[in-house]
């Protein structure tokens, strides 16, 4: 591991995004395996949109997608999918308050003595978030690869992940403006050998051997 920040310094930040399908959780959890403190906007995510306040401003928003109190993210996500401004709107809704989160995670990882905290956000360049973080990792992979992840996983059409896809940066984008790019298009071996060959080109950890 690089020498540690001063004392009362903030985390380093860790950048991890990638395309839909790209193999980003996978790449997360072998993070997490190595020791470093992953902060999911996902999973923080989910938990916004379990609070009352929140549910309140997504259904006066996007009626009938709050039904008995809990939110159907189906019909959630068929409306906001639909069109650029309707997603800002959720966006607008939901992001300052997973920003929030993941702020009060970090410093809990800081008081923990954490040296970096990897930031996994699948918008991370779409949010304009990337000038906020020291490092940023992108995991990428062949477009029709990802786009069977996809549909295996989520029982997803094809033309609704290539929709999806479509709405987010463009990987060839994403690549340019990485510090480094991990390929997801071989065995879990491979993955792991380019996780550690990312970390230590970004002079977090020093190579297994």
């Amino acid at each position: 591991m690089t020498d540690p920040n001063p004392p009362g310094d903030p985390p380093r930040r860790l950048g991890l995004t990638g395309s839909i399908g790209a193999g980003k959780s996978t790449v997360a959890a072998l993070l997490r395996a190595r020791g470093l403190t992953v902060l999911d906007a996902d999973a923080q995510a989910r938990l916004v949109t379990e609070e009352p306040e929140t549910l309140a401003r997504i259904e006066a928003t996007f009626p009938g997608t709050v039904r008995g109190g809990v939110l159907d993210r189906a019909a959630l996500s068929a409306i906001a999918f639909a069109a650029p401004a309707q997603l800002a709107e959720l966006n607008a809704i939901v992001h300052p308050r997973v920003r929030a989160r993941m702020t009060a995670l970090e410093q809990q990882a800081a008081q923990a003595g954490a040296q970096w905290t990897v930031q996994d956000i699948p918008l991370l360049f779409e949010g304009g978030l990337e000038a906020s973080m020291d490092a940023v990792l992108v995991v990428d992979a062949p477009l029709e690869l990802r786009v069977a992840r996809v549909m295996e996983r989520s029982q997803l059409a094809r033309e609704e992940v290539l929709a999806r896809d479509a709405r987010q940066t463009p990987a060839a984008e994403k690549r340019q403006r990485a510090d480094f790019v991990i390929e997801n298009s071989g065995t879990v071996r491979d993955l792991e050998t380019r996780v550690d060959a990312a970390l230590e080109a970004l002079g977090i950890f020093q190579r297994r051997v």
